[in-house]
This record gives C-alpha cells, structure tokens and sequence, in this order.
C-alpha cells in the first residue's frame, strides 16, 4: 500500500510471524490505511507482528494509537507485537509516550526477526 507519502509491505515470515513494514510519515492523513494493513494481517492468522518502522520519517499520535490498539489485539490473543526503528526522532516519541515500556524496540529487523523465530519474543 501506497498512499500520500507513506508505504506499507507486508510479508509472512513463519506459519503465524508477519513483518509490516512503513516507510514514509505516518499521521492521521494515512493511519486508517496502516490500521487497514494491521488488520490485514490479523485476518490472515497473525500471532507475532514485526512493526519494522526503520523507513519511517514521522509518526504523529493517531499513527501511534493504531499501533497501540493493533497490539492490544494481538495480545489479547495470545500473539505479540515488536517494533524495530533505530530512528532517534522516533523513539524520542516512544519514550515520550511511554510506549517504550509497552513495546519491545529492536534496533534492527534481523534481530526482531531473530526473535519471533526462536520463539523468545516477549510481551
């Protein structure tokens, strides 16, 4: 998905471990279209997401509160969500918003996927 300077990939990398991938600004202008890709993915048997913002350039509150929900989700049926972003603007906003403490942040997409692969992905 493509749409008003964001773009959003998702491909499968286990039988229920998902990479979606953003790149671009993400703000209430392309949050619907980011929740639509997150659901997406739950309707495809999504237990463990990889939320790889390593491309992304901006992400406003609306942006955040898809992606909170979507692990809410996600959670509450048993699966997990990881964020990978090495982006000091970014995860200024996750400290800030003390999301930090609700995500589990990778540096870098081989080490997210290093994780949901071993089965240690917590959270």
């Amino acid at each position: 998905m493509a749409v008003n300077g964001v773009k959003a990939t998702t491909a499968q990398i286990g039988a229920d471990a998902y990479v979606v991938s953003v790149s671009g600004e993400l703000d209430i202008a392309t949050a619907d279209r980011f929740a639509e890709e997150l659901e997406r993915t739950a309707e495809r048997g999504a237990r463990r997401v990889i939320v790889d913002l390593v491309g992304l350039t901006f992400i406003d509150s609306v942006a955040l509160g898809v992606l909170t929900e979507g692990a809410r989700r996600l959670r509450a049926s048993g699966g997990t969500c990881i964020v990978v972003s090495q982006d000091p603007r970014i995860l200024r906003v996750f400290e800030i918003t003390g999301l930090d403490r609700i995500f589990r942040i990778e540096q870098s997409l081989a080490e997210a996927v290093d994780g949901v692969i071993d089965g240690v992905a917590r959270r």
